[in-house]
């Protein structure tokens, strides 16, 4: 008997992909340390020495370390970059017609032969630099932006009332939260006492559980009708998502056209920043003069994950007694102020202080997409959700790439550079959220359309008779001018 309920799949894709992520970067740092020179490796922490005196000759020789390993995770990130957004686009844009369950199996299928190959790279010790091919075969079945697209359009599929798709929603990021802080917290250990062989193992057992569950027990959210069955050429395959990609902004009103526009580019800006950092905090703290073992880099990561249920409990508290819009201004806010702090941290403690500001990062996420969800038609969920993971692929890898970069050419100078520039980035969602309420205020001064900023789904209803309320206007405007001429 088959289930309805996508959660355990996105539990278990969670928790190997926040498992996979510090493993893959402490693991590249550890070889490429290795291959560059002869310094010893710490044996109960698996991690290479770190120098604090810069006075000592091994300061400079980590310093050139953590350059290269930035390039190449930058090299890595860009392998994946194509086949990525090709293979997110097109499978998310199909399942509208074919289902959900593909695009959930093949990424699954991309994940589960990426991990074995990273099993078999620290047994053998491969070459590093065939991690790099590795990245650009799974990325050709899809990745954890695919996974997670499909993972929300399966949830929209069940969720005929708005109220109860933002509570599953909701439900998502707590999820998501607990994982990533679980899973991050025991990271450390999984290095320390099973070493990187055995922990890319785990991975690839709970890659390969989560693929049984999806063929063998997940039914599809979508019956398959018989017109879809009917085949198409190649070229009119990879056409219609595209296409259908085109009218979901084509056919809409020209004010919830430029709504949508405005919050998809407020969330790919302040989803661009977030992503594009995330890996850099690993980097910086294997360096001094923090020096994290992989015990400390796991309490950090857990941290960072508890961002995920904090967020929840912001969204549920702050819905009480503010608009949305300002719950998404007080996460970008707070994340601002912890990136700040984040380049002028030089202790432990500090760096775990610098976590407190970043308890409501996911919020502008969350609140975001549940707007833009709720603008669109529920027949569009799926081409949305095709060019969401679309802009977030290629959002984050270049992201990823260019923070990667910066950081390898400001390391030897400043290391709290790209935090810097972080914060300063975050000032452009600032500005675009400011140009929504502008938006927003504008109609809701003309005949008070919108009420509140919690129902995008009225906002959706409102907007699309505010053009007849202006022709309203413009015709009373007229008759009182006619009879101004009249009487005189």
């Amino acid at each position: 008997m088959k289930i309805l309920f996508v959660e355990p799949a996105i539990c278990l894709s969670v928790f190997a992909m926040t498992l996979t992520s510090p493993l893959t970067t402490q693991y590249v740092y550890r070889r490429i340390w290795q291959e560059t020179g002869n310094y010893s490796i710490t044996p109960d922490s698996n991690i290479s020495e770190c120098a604090k005196n810069k006075s000592s000759p091994i300061f400079a020789f980590q310093e050139e370390v953590q350059k290269k390993v930035s390039l190449f995770n930058l090299q890595m990130d860009m392998s994946g970059l194509i086949p990525g957004l090709l293979s997110t686009f097109i499978l998310l844009s199909h399942s509208d017609q074919r289902g959900r369950k593909f695009p959930l199996i093949l990424s699954s299928v991309g994940a589960l032969a990426h991990s074995t190959w990273l099993c078999l790279l620290s047994y053998f010790a491969f070459p590093i630099h065939l991690l790099i091919a590795s990245t650009f075969i799974s990325a050709l079945f899809g990745n954890y932006t695919t996974f997670l697209g499909a993972s929300f359009a399966y949830i929209v599929d069940q969720c005929k009332e708005k109220k109860q798709r933002t509570i599953r929603i909701a439900i998502i990021d707590f999820l998501l939260g607990i994982v990533t802080g679980l899973t991050g917290l025991f990271s450390g250990y999984f290095i320390r006492e099973l070493g990187f062989v055995w922990s890319f193992l785990i991975i690839t057992m709970a890659v390969t559980v989560n693929l049984i569950y999806i063929l063998f027990f997940l039914e599809d959210s979508m019956k398959e009708s018989p017109s879809q069955n009917v085949s198409i050429s190649c070229t009119e395959g990879l056409k219609n998502p595209f296409y259908r990609t085109y009218m979901l902004f084509k056919n809409t009103a020209g004010e919830q056209r430029s709504l949508l526009c405005l919050l998809v580019f407020t969330m790919i800006a302040y989803f661009f920043v977030v992503i594009g950092i995330s890996p850099i905090f690993t980097l910086y703290e294997l360096d001094s003069p923090l020096c994290w073992d992989a015990v400390l880099i796991g309490y950090g990561s857990a941290l960072g994950s508890v961002s995920f249920f904090s967020s929840f409990l912001g969204i549920w508290l702050f819905s009480y007694c503010m608009e949305d819009i300002h719950m998404a201004y007080i996460g970008i806010f707070t994340t601002m102020v912890g990136m700040a702090m984040t380049a002028f941290a030089k202790t432990t403690l500090m760096m775990f202080l610098v976590r407190l500001p970043l308890l409501f990062t996911i919020v502008p996420l969350s609140v975001l997409r549940s707007m833009i969800s709720k603008v669109v038609r529920s027949t569009e969920q799926g081409s949305l959700f095709a060019c969401l993971a679309f802009l977030e692929t290629l959002g984050g890898v270049i992201a990823v790439s260019a923070f990667n970069g910066i950081y390898s050419v400001t390391v030897a100078w400043y290391k709290g550079f790209v935090f810097l520039l972080s914060a300063v980035l975050l000032l452009i969602p600032t500005i675009s959220l400011w140009y929504v309420i502008i938006f927003l205020s504008f109609y809701q001064r003309i005949d008070g359309l919108v009420n509140s900023l919690t129902s995008p789904g009225q906002l959706y209803r409102s907007v699309e008779v505010l053009p007849q309320k202006l022709l309203e206007m413009k015709t009373s405007v007229g008759n009182f001018g006619d009879l101004g001429r009249n009487k005189k």
